[in-house]
Parts: C-alpha cells; sequence; structure tokens
C-alpha cells in the first residue's frame, strides 16, 4: 500500500473533486466519520459546514485541510467493507481518529484506491501537528496495516500500480458521458503533478499522448504576449477538436504564471535523471545494428521512454523530445546530448546505416551500462494519486509516513450500505 498525504488551504476544494468524481460515477463515498444523521443524504454544502465549524475555531491556522489517498497494488481486490476498515485503522494510527472525516473509493485507475478528506482543526480548538507527519506518523501506520491487513507491500518488488492518467475520450464527450472541461481536466492534474517538465513544449510532448494540446497562440499574437494559455482536445490524428478551454477556467488554474514556477523548479529537480535517461537511450542503440524511424521509436518505448518528433508540413524535423516515463522527466533532445538534437537527427533519421552510426553511444554511456546490464524499467505509466488540484496551489505532498496515537474516545461512524 502507499499512502500520500496532500495538506492545503482548502477543504471545500477538496470535497469538490471528490464530490464530482462521483458524480461522474467515478467514485463513490463508503464511509463518513463524525456526521450526524445519512451521510448520503447531506448535500455538498452540509459536509462543507461540517469541517467549517472547526476550522472557524482556529482562523489563524490556515493550513488545515487534509487530502490522503491509499493506493493498492493492481493485483489485489478488496471490497468496500475491508476498505472501510483499512480507513479507520489508518486513520487511528495516525491520530485523526477523532476526527470527522469522508472516505472515497475511486475506480478512475487501473488500481483500486480510496481518497480521505479531513481537517486538522479539533473540536476544542486545537490544531493537530501536522510537522513532518508523512514520516512519523504515516509511514509506520501503512506498515503496519500492511501486515494487519495482508496487502501487498510497497517496498516490495511485486508491488505493482497500473496507469492512472486515462487519455482524453471523444466518445465519452460525444454521448454525454463527460464534459471536456473534465476530460482535459483529469490529464492536466495527473501530468502536471507528476511530471517534470521546463517549457510549454516539453509538457505538450506529455499531455499529446493523452489526447489534449496546450496552445498559447501565435508569437505575434496578444493572447501570446499576454501570457495566455488555452487547453484543446486532439482527435486520433492529432488535431484539434471542440471548444478551446481557458487554463483560468480549471479549478486547479494551470496558467503561464503558475506553469513557469514549475518549469524553474523542474530544472534543477531533473538533473539527477539526466545520466539514466541517455544510459537507456543507448540501450537500445546498442541492440540493434540498424534503425529505422519506426523501430527506434518502438524500441524506445519497451524502455519506457516516449520519442515525439515535431515536424512542418514539408516534413522537416524542428524539435525532439523524449518523454522518461520511468522517472517522470522531460528533455529535448539537445539538452540530452548534441548526438539527440532535432538538427543531428534530421539529417540521417530516414538512413539506417547513417543512423546507426551517428547515434553511436558514448563512452559513459557505455560504462554505465556494463555495469548496469539489468536495468529494470518500471511501469510504463504509473498513476497519479493527487487531486486536481496543484501541489503548489493545495499545499505540499507527504510520502507516506506516522506513529501509534491512542484514540481518546469513541466517535460515531457510518458506514454506507455497500
Amino acid at each position: 500500500m502507499v499512502a500520500k498525504i496532500v495538506i492545503g488551504k482548502s477543504i471545500r476544494g477538496i470535497l469538490h473533486y471528490n464530490e464530482n468524481k462521483v458524480s461522474e460515477g467515478e467514485a463513490k463515498l463508503i464511509l463518513a466519520s463524525g456526521f450526524a444523521g445519512e451521510i448520503e443524504k447531506m448535500s455538498f454544502d452540509n459536509k462543507l459546514k461540517r469541517f467549517q465549524h472547526l476550522t472557524e475555531l482556529k482562523p489563524s491556522v490556515k493550513t488545515n485541510a487534509l487530502h490522503i489517498s491509499l493506493n493498492f497494488d493492481s493485483s489485489e481486490n478488496i471490497g468496500s467493507a475491508k476498505m472501510q476498515m483499512i480507513a479507520i485503522a489508518y486513520m487511528e494510527r495516525i491520530g485523526f481518529g477523532d476526527q470527522p472525516y469522508i472516505v472515497y473509493r475511486h475506480n478512475d485507475a487501473g488500481h483500486q484506491h480510496l481518497h480521505i478528506a479531513t481537517t486538522s482543526i479539533q473540536r476544542g480548538g486545537e490544531c493537530i501537528d501536522l510537522h513532518n507527519i508523512g514520516r512519523l506518523q504515516s509511514e509506520p501506520a501503512r506498515k503496519a496495516i500492511e501486515i494487519e491487513f495482508d496487502l501487498v507491500k510497497a517496498e516490495s518488488k511485486v508491488f505493482k500500480q497500473e496507469p492512472g492518467i486515462r487519455p482524453a475520450d471523444l466518445e465519452q464527450i460525444k454521448y454525454g458521458k463527460q464534459s471536456t472541461k473534465r476530460q482535459i481536466s483529469n490529464v492536466l492534474s495527473g501530468v502536471i503533478n507528476s511530471y517534470m517538465f521546463t517549457s510549454v513544449t516539453e509538457l505538450n510532448a506529455i499531455l499529446r499522448q493523452f489526447n489534449v494540446t496546450a496552445d498559447r497562440g501565435q508569437e505575434d499574437s496578444e493572447m501570446f504576449k499576454k501570457k495566455g494559455l488555452i487547453y484543446s482536445m486532439l482527435d486520433k490524428n492529432g488535431d484539434k477538436v471542440g471548444v478551446p478551454i481557458k487554463a483560468s477556467a480549471f479549478y486547479a488554474k494551470p496558467t503561464m504564471s503558475n506553469l513557469e514556477q514549475k518549469f524553474e523548479k523542474n530544472k534543477e529537480k531533473r538533473k539527477p535523471y539526466k545520466s539514466d535517461l541517455i544510459a537507456r537511450i543507448d540501450k537500445v542503440l546498442l541492440k540493434y545494428q540498424t534503425f529505422t524511424r519506426t523501430t527506434l521509436i518502438s524500441e524506445l518505448q519497451k524502455q519506457g521512454i516516449n520519442l515525439a518528433i515535431r515536424e512542418n508540413n514539408e516534413g522537416r524535423i524542428y524539435g525532439i523530445t523524449f518523454v522518461d516515463h520511468q522517472n517522470k522527466v522531460v528533455f529535448k533532445g539537445s539538452d540530452l546530448d548534441k548526438r539527440y538534437s532535432a538538427n543531428a537527427i534530421s539529417k540521417v533519421i530516414g538512413s539506417e546505416d547513417k543512423l546507426r552510426a551517428f547515434l553511436k553511444p558514448s563512452n559513459a554511456s557505455r560504462a554505465y551500462l556494463n555495469t548496469n546490464t539489468d536495468v529494470h524499467v518500471k511501469t510504463y505509466l504509473e498513476p497519479v494519486a493527487s487531486t486536481n488540484l496543484l501541489d503548489d496551489l493545495l499545499g505540499k505532498s507527504l510520502p507516506e509516513y506516522m506513529p501509534n496515537i491512542k484514540r481518546k474516545r469513541k466517535k460515531r461512524r457510518r458506514g454506507l450500505t455497500l
């Protein structure tokens, strides 16, 4: 089991995210603790007011909302009743057993998982200490629960999570099952929270794999000058379809200003993964004597690497981008090595013999591969367990961690009929 805690300032946003999932058939409310009355009959405002009543007791504490996700191995088939018990045990162990909380079971990914919404403000006005809650409370709780409920351990090599970012689906929109905005939002939240990219071009290299694209407009347009940004869905041919939606219209606000802040942070965060990506690219190059364009793309995909090639109407290549799904990083070809620049590859990509000779692995890569001959490739796309609220806007994500804190008193819980 993998646990993730996102601490933020908006319990309303957390509830909105989960309630929207319920209304779209992608989640089910399975448990409410600390609520009076029939929870399934309560409106959104009823649920929100229960939490706001507590947060108003301590207005000086702005960061008081917790969005917790517990993610299970893809091989596990866990019923809602067992999920209820796991959620109760987890909240008890991290010291939130007496807090009101709501548990949602989600079915929007290849692995089973649940989301918990709660607040750190207690009924006496005190605030539960959240400092190092991941390391000190959540991690011990997670390990104990894995043993207690016989779950696949997160540290074990067999633990596997299936892809959690679903491509935008035109058929879903065509038949009114989902709105364009919701589909794009789901893709954006998964990609922006998970991958390290440093430009809109690099972001699009990922988004286009999920039938979404970001557009700043022409460089001489007013939208570009004013740092405007719109998102559109793509059809199977990669052409834009439907009405584009402004970045500011999404709850997570994936605007240029917010993205530029992530660009700067990601420049440093992705550096440790550069050499590994180069080595895995060169591992492919060592495997064959010759390459066609199709073969190169296909073999890189087996290594969890997507090769995004940008070319104009005349077929001239002007951009090469590598998307590393194993380490969740994106690099422009020239940023990796001059051997992978658009200009260099465009000269040889149609010629098998030239391509093989030109992309000869470097000595550094050979040395790396000689000592790492069994490079393990993780799941092609691991799931995103976060909300559609950007971590930078909601708060910071904490790894899975926490100690046993004795429960002070019993609290009324209402498990829903399953």
